[in-house]
């Protein structure tokens, strides 16, 4: 083999100028920098790039948060958008179709309707719903619905393990709508959020919606923040005694496992608590 053939990838690599070539050399070079990054005569340096070429291709990568500029140091560094890019090439998988096979396996092996909701800020939303053979209530509704926390045994799977600041945050400004749309008040919410805490599911008896009855469970992210919830709605009596315990088992089994496979850089989880820059009443 020549010379010429050895080299010749590694030649293409490093003597192609055009504008993506470029781009790539200055990621490159960047991810070779490590968690400090670089500064951009370096980076110009050592992609062989004049420094004007450099800094007008830097700036384009940092408007795409490709690369993240440090103005303290002037120095660049690999952006999240990058990382989100490789997370959903890694794992496309948004969290309604990771959770959509344990709806199904929950609904076809208890005959009962089963809900994922996902945070909202101070709400929750119904992002989909396996129908069970039975007509039942609940506050949601179907696909789209969307309840505050504390109303609902998703929501509060949802409330009851958020930080505790956090919480506290959510309570203050959803008590007010909570005690114009129902009786409840926050020695409620407060008891019931222990009570979920402590038994790992939510099973909040609130009598609001005559002869239904709820089951929530919480789907919390890598920081054990609950970011979703999986709960189960029927009748009272089929969610009494034994037969709950059961069924909040499953629950559980079923939200870790969706839990394990969450995209970090799920849009649907990435707006979780994005209403929350929303003022207090």
């Amino acid at each position: 083999m020549s010379v010429s053939d050895e080299t010749g990838p590694a030649e293409t690599k490093s003597t192609d100028r055009s504008g993506p070539a470029r781009l790539a050399g200055l990621l490159r070079h960047l991810g070779e920098a490590g968690p400090g990054g670089a500064r951009l005569s370096a980076l110009a340096a050592a992609a062989g790039l004049p420094a004007p070429t450099a800094l007008r291709l830097l700036r384009a990568l940092v408007a795409e948060e490709l690369v993240d500029l440090d103005p303290g140091p002037k120095t660049y560094r690999l952006g999240l958008g990058l990382f989100r890019l490789a997370a959903q090439a890694g794992n496309p998988l948004g969290l309604r179709d990771l959770a959509r096979p344990a709806l199904l396996r929950l609904t076809g092996a208890l005959g009962e309707t089963v809900f994922l909701l996902v945070r909202s800020g101070y709400d929750a939303v119904c992002i989909d719903r396996s129908a069970g053979p039975l007509p039942i209530r609940s506050f949601t509704g179907d696909i789209g619905g969307r309840v505050m926390l504390g109303l609902g045994q998703g929501s509060l799977a949802i409330l009851a393990h958020l930080p505790a600041e956090e919480q506290e945050a959510v309570i203050r400004y959803n008590l007010p709508r909570i005690r114009e749309a129902t009786s409840l008040d926050e020695a409620f919410l407060h008891t019931e959020i222990a009570r979920t805490r402590t038994l790992g599911y939510c099973a909040a008896a609130s009598g609001l919606i005559p002869g239904m009855a709820g089951l929530g469970v919480p789907i919390l992210d890598a920081e054990g923040r609950a970011v979703a919830a999986l709960s189960v709605g029927s009748t009272v009596d089929r969610l009494a005694g034994e037969r709950r315990e059961a069924i909040a088992g499953m629950l559980r089994r079923e939200a870790a496992g969706i839990a394990a496979r969450l995209n970090p850089f799920d849009e649907t989880l990435r707006r979780a608590g994005a209403a929350m820059e929303r003022p207090a009443p």
